[in-house]
């Protein structure tokens, strides 16, 4: 099976896995296009659809640690198939909540499009890749994560023009069906066993001292990696997540807004790629801290600007920045750790992720509630960011002195 490895049938899994992402991970982006729409409904506020939306961030996140471990005994495609069933059955769930009663929003998303549906397909699919590969891993990973960023990029205008002529909750119902055909028949035609070959790197990156990673005792650099991905991503769903209601109340109209929260997962994309590409010949801890500076130069910039073509640059600029994080995270576990612990430090990286991201949308709701414009939760999520960098760049110098102690002895 070596020969499959970096090979055509692994850009093929590749490719499908990716597809099944921008499916799925488009189900969240229904509440997030429609959460005034939505927040109307339930009294005006907005931290109901943020919760909603930040459940299913959650739900994802916590999920993929049991999905990671089920997908290794029964097989990908039993697990990714369940993921695109459940998303669907959560759409339904949450189209059925009325006002003064969002408990079926709530378990809508954050069971079943999260905790069931996205948690069987995001970290499942992240392993499964990883043994695909050897020497083109960032590339790869950059390209399934991309899955979530073509869904921000293809689904919001589409799902505003169906908000608007229909309404969200047959938005919702619609879309559900559609994710539940198209995954589940993906998974069976191209999700095939992955090859066995294992392979470390982590003497080579860790510097070499036994039971040490970075300089570090392993869990303890693997505990800070993980709160860094729990700080980066805190502002990293701010823009997402309350983008297309920033620019409402600045009176850009929604459909404005939904092109440009477009504009910003498109160059999600398009970077995404290049940061791929760079971590293969960097490193990913490297190129965490590169990405994590430039998402904090974006993020300051929704605190300077309100006007339509300063968000628009502002939005294309966040977009650029934040992509390479997570797959340079997972790429950092790969690289650090051993091949036969991936199935659970991935998902534990993963959720770490969604729970800052789950935390970072509903926080904006929340902020925005009490001050009644967006610039302090965004200040909030600078904030974060900085913490991210100073544990980031903390990490890199006790590589760095563990290497100079090695080349000393």
């Amino acid at each position: 099976m070596k020969e499959q490895i970096d090979g055509r049938e692994a850009w093929r899994v590749t490719v499908a896995s990716m597809m099944i992402a921008s499916l799925a991970f488009g189900a969240p982006y229904i509440v997030i296009v429609a959460l005034k729409s939505v927040a109307a409904d339930f009294g005006g506020y907005r931290s109901v659809p943020s919760a909603a939306a930040s459940l299913a961030m959650l739900g994802t996140g916590v999920g993929g640690l049991v999905m990671s471990w089920l997908a290794e005994r029964i097989g990908i495609r039993s697990v990714v198939s369940t993921g695109g069933l459940m998303v669907c059955a959560g759409l339904v769930l949450s189209s059925r909540s009325s006002a003064g009663d969002a408990w079926q929003l709530y378990l809508g998303h954050g069971l079943l499009v999260g905790l069931i549906g996205n948690a069987s397909i995001q970290a499942p699919l992240y392993v499964y890749i990883t043994r695909w590969f050897n020497r083109r891993r960032g590339t790869a990973l950059a390209l399934i994560a991309s899955g979530q960023y073509v869904a921000g990029a293809c689904w919001p205008p589409l799902f505003q023009l169906a908000i608007d002529r229909y309404g969200w909750r047959e938005t919702m119902v619609g879309f559900g069906v559609l994710v539940a055909v198209i995954v589940v028949i993906l998974a069976l035609v191209f999700l095939r066993p992955a090859p066995e070959f294992v392979t470390t790197t982590a003497q080579s990156r860790s510097g070499g001292e036994s039971g040490k990673v970075l300089g570090l005792p392993r869990n303890t650099a693997f505990a800070l990696l993980a709160a860094a991905a729990f700080l980066c991503c805190v502002p990293m769903a701010m823009p997402s997540s309350h983008l297309i209601a920033l620019c409402g109340d600045a009176g850009i109209a929604p459909a404005k807004g939904a092109a440009m929260l477009t504009v910003l997962l498109v160059c999600a994309f398009v970077s995404r790629q290049l940061w791929g590409w760079i971590s293969d010949r960097i490193g990913g801890l490297p190129t965490v801290l590169v990405g994590s500076l430039a998402q904090a130069m974006a993020i300051a910039g929704f605190i300077a600007t309100q006007d339509e073509v300063g968000l628009l640059a502002v939005s294309a600029a966040f977009g650029l920045g934040f992509s390479g994080l997570i797959p340079a995270y997972v790429l950092t576990s790969r690289q650090l750790f051993p091949a036969r612990e991936a199935s659970w430090r991935i998902p534990t990286l993963l959720l770490t992720g969604m729970s800052g991201m789950a935390a970072g949308s509903w926080l904006a709701g929340v902020l925005y509630d009490y001050f009644g414009f967006y610039a302090p939760a965004f200040a909030t999520g600078l904030a974060f960011n900085l913490a991210n960098l100073a544990i980031i760049a903390s990490l890199l110098l006790f590589w760095r002195q563990s290497q100079a102690r090695l080349a000393l002895s």
